[in-house]
């Protein structure tokens, strides 16, 4: 007698698979796209520790432009992740900051960003050895 390792024989439940065209799965995706995004990343990480302005975040932020960080940073005030205080004073002064559910991704945010950091090289090499077998 052989043992059975499909779903209905196990004590665990089955999952449902979603749909694909299920509203929940594009809102999941509409936000991972937000999320996920690398200047979203990196303007998660350098709020991480406080409030900065536009400029101190585009000197943080290597190689990013005016236009994608006023982009980036519109769409995470959009989602509720970077509030936008404007101080009244002359010159006038705007700081961005981290909301409570923008600090939530701090952390996978950050260990995201530590792992590409340690494992750079590793994914340097495989595309390396990726594009030599399949140069023609």
């Amino acid at each position: 007698m052989g043992t059975s390792l499909r779903p209905a024989h196990t004590d665990f439940p089955a999952p449902q698979m979603p749909d694909r065209d299920h509203a929940d799965c594009r809102g999941v995706a509409s936000i991972l796209a937000r999320v996920g995004d690398k200047w979203s990343v990196f303007v998660i990480m350098m709020l991480s520790d406080g409030p900065k302005r536009f400029n101190e975040l585009k000197r943080m932020i290597n190689g990013i432009s005016q236009r994608m960080l006023t982009l980036t940073l519109r769409g995470l005030e959009r989602d509720g992740l970077v509030t936008r205080t404007i101080f009244p004073t002359i010159p006038p002064r705007v700081d961005y900051e981290l909301t409570d559910l923008g600090r939530g991704l701090q952390q996978p945010v950050m260990a995201l960003g530590l792992w590409a950091k340690e494992h750079q090289a590793q994914i340097a090499a495989a595309r390396t050895r990726f594009d030599e077998r399949n140069d023609t």
